[in-house]
């Protein structure tokens, strides 16, 4: 029998869209393994949410959609002292 890990180190990943023409970028976020949506409580998804954006913010070239990563960033440790 083969046994396979799935566990992965990052559940989460970031990725920008919206209208290029615009300035109405935003970040969205993906569960890599669905089954970690019901094993983690919200701080873990915000902390979550927060790697899987500068990991994105490093890889990313385009200004504007470095300044929305930057945002959103800023916005989710906004959220993360709200919870603590």
């Amino acid at each position: 029998m083969n046994i396979a890990e799935t566990e992965r180190a990052f559940p989460i990943v970031a990725k920008t869209c919206g209208c290029t023409e615009k300035d109405k970028r935003k970040v969205t976020y993906e569960f890599i393994d669905s089954y970690h949506s019901l094993c983690l409580d919200k701080k873990d998804i915000i902390y979550a949410e927060l790697e899987a954006c500068e990991r994105l913010l490093k890889y990313t070239l385009d200004e504007r959609d470095k300044k929305t990563i930057e945002s959103e960033i800023a916005e989710i440790k906004m959220a993360l002292d709200l919870l603590t």
